[in-house]
């Protein structure tokens, strides 16, 4: 049982070493916004919230508010567990899910550090992620895939655009021959019709290139365009945009008529919602993909912590502070090549902000 003796949030504007561009748009500094929480008996922890707004519509200024507006119920409340707390907030803040994994997260370090703990408690220990070539010329796009793959990454997840606008096959078949022995994720963000999906598969199958995800290639509500680029291609298709909560997933489950991979990123609705979504996918059979936003340190140590813990997860995209120009935090993980080891973070996710 414990008590929230104060919580406080302000910005936190980061820059990035170039746009972190998808189909709904590019950002070129992380507008996120940190949350600190005190508890009653002084344990103090930290969160961060990561709004996209080419993602989902969430801002900087939504998300200050959305925890403005929850913060007295969290004050007065004595909640005998996270979870409580969280179910709690859930009900009364709305589509805020950056907002409410910020709160959750530093309520969750807050405890975890207080109880001599890490967040999620024992992991396994090390994961491999994958790492992100943003939408840009596709000159730039080649000349990234080389350098990442020279510096030890051996999964690229290339971002595509919307539909005719953007050349995509130019873009994979140049990221391909500046990284052949790469393994190629595919990233629509609901970009695509599935045609266009299932025709940029058909031309590179040709060529001899296989993806080996191809990750909501079509908008969130067409189920069955995802379904039909499934099936067209062999190709695993991944769920994120349509999938936050697990009613999401109970929901396309039934209709679906064969598995889907689950995108599970805390920042789309809690940890929570994300430990509800884990549940339910394994219990469904469905393999797991752990993602995040365009997330600094301490958000993504906090992922990482929650997929080391537990089963299921078989592709990691936790790359996104390795865009961060200035990195404004301590602690966390540490990170050789394309492979991020937990095992350091003894208490909470183990980071804490250099201000504020």
């Amino acid at each position: 049982m414990f008590s929230v003796a104060k919580l406080t949030a302000w910005t936190l504007d980061a820059r990035l070493h170039k746009p972190f561009g998808i189909a709904g748009g590019a950002q070129d500094i992380a507008r996120n916004v940190l949350v600190r929480v005190e508890l009653s008996d002084g344990a103090v922890g930290y969160g961060e919230a990561a709004p996209f707004p080419a993602f989902n519509g969430e801002t900087q200024d939504s998300t200050l508010a959305a925890v403005e507006r929850v913060r007295p119920e969290i004050e007065d409340g004595t909640w005998g567990s996270w979870e409580e707390l969280a179910s709690r907030i859930g009900e009364s803040i709305g589509p805020a899910g950056a907002a409410r994994c910020g709160i959750e997260m530093a309520v969750l370090d807050a405890v975890a550090r207080r109880e001599g703990r890490p967040i999620f408690g024992p992991s396994r220990g090390v994961l491999r992620t994958d790492v992100t070539i943003p939408l840009g010329p596709v000159d730039q796009c080649a000349s990234d895939a080389r350098a990442w793959v020279s510096a030890g990454f051996g999964r690229l997840k290339i971002k595509l655009g919307r539909g005719a606008e953007d050349d995509a096959l130019g873009r994979v078949l140049a990221i391909h021959a500046s990284a052949p022995d790469a393994e190629l994720l595919l990233d629509g963000n609901a970009g695509l019709t599935a045609t266009e999906a299932v025709a940029l598969l058909g031309a590179l199958a040709a060529r001899g290139i296989v993806p080996v995800l191809f990750e909501q290639p079509c908008p969130k509500a067409d189920l069955e365009g995802l379904a039909a680029v499934a099936r067209a291609a062999d190709v695993p298709v991944a769920l994120d945009e349509t999938v936050s909560t697990a009613s999401d997933l109970r929901r396309i489950a039934a209709l679906a008529a064969r598995p889907f991979v689950v995108n599970v990123k805390p920042m789309k609705a809690g940890f929570l919602e994300a430990q509800r979504v884990h549940e339910e996918a394994r219990r469904l059979g469905w393999p797991l993909m752990i993602g995040g936003m365009v997330e600094g340190k301490m958000a993504m140590s906090a992922s990482a912590c929650f997929a080391a813990s537990r089963e299921g997860f078989v592709h990691v995209d936790l790359d996104t502070p390795l865009f961060f120009a200035d990195d404004p935090y301590d602690g966390g993980y540490t990170q050789q090549a394309d492979r991020i080891d937990v095992s350091p973070i003894q208490l909470g996710h183990g980071v804490t902000p250099r201000a504020g």
